[in-house]
């Protein structure tokens, strides 16, 4: 793969008319491979006058006819970033999304992914996993394929998760992770309820019978959305592809689970 080259990873998952859809894509940032799959957040900064913000990456898929790789996201920002700016009702811990899903070619996309990160101070620090536990029995895997289940409605992601592993890639290295504020409230009734109990049973196993997250990165920061707002300037970002019907990819589709 060359060093500026783009390319599907896994099996398609859909069919619509002319659009052939897929789970996720390579690409290379700062010279090395990166594979970035549907539900993955990551983040990035639409042009460079922009703050950074969180995307969540919803759809992925290509254009038969003119070849054109294309990727719709959901993108989160801090409520200080918006026009109507952060107020006493806003948590320490939530974003807003931007009403309209964003559609952008490929090559655009991965320009606006951001690797430094080191500034980003928000959200709630997850507590670690015991790494050691969910290696037995194909735990890890299991949580694995719940996690995906549950963000991308059952599709299987073995193929992904395979290449990813190939490249020294894994779960393990996603640094936030959006959830809705019922998810969010669970997760920290959760945490108050385990925080006095002994670690060898501190799993995402006993999180989950709970009410938890799967939750197998590295401490994720983890913040919640709960409203959403007009972006005034995103129409404007050149990126923007108008041309695409935003509902193209969302109704009538055949997936392959």
């Amino acid at each position: 793969m060359e060093p500026n080259s783009l390319q599907w990873v896994g099996s398609p998952c859909g069919l619509h008319g002319p659009y052939i859809f897929y789970k996720a894509f390579q690409f290379h940032l700062e010279g090395k491979p990166r594979i970035l799959s549907l539900g993955d957040f990551f983040f990035v900064r639409c042009t460079p006058k922009d703050p950074i913000c969180i995307a969540e990456l919803q759809l992925l898929w290509e254009e038969r006819t003119s070849r054109q790789l294309l990727s719709s996201s959901k993108l989160y920002f801090l409520p200080e970033d918006t026009p109507q700016g952060r107020n006493s009702d806003h948590g320490e811990d939530e974003v807003i999304a931007v009403s309209e899903k964003v559609i952008v070619k490929l090559e655009d996309l991965v320009k606006w992914v951001h690797s430094d990160f080191s500034k980003w101070r928000c959200g709630l620090q997850a507590g670690s996993v015991k790494t050691e536990a969910l290696g037995r029995n194909g735990q890890k895997e299991a949580l694995l394929k719940y996690r995906q289940s549950t963000l991308n409605s059952g599709l299987n992601f073995k193929d992904v998760l395979k290449e990813k592993a190939d490249l020294g890639e894994d779960e393990e290295e996603t640094n936030v992770i959006v959830l809705s504020y019922p998810q969010y409230c669970r997760y920290r009734s959760m945490l108050k309820r385990i925080q006095d109990k002994p670690s060898s049973i501190l799993t995402d196993q006993f999180a989950l019978a709970l009410g938890g997250i799967a939750v197998v990165s590295k401490n994720p920061q983890i913040l919640y959305c709960r409203d959403t707002f007009d972006h005034p300037t995103l129409i404007e970002n050149e990126s923007i592809c108008d041309e695409f019907d935003r509902r193209e990819g969302g109704e009538d589709t055949t997936i392959s689970v």
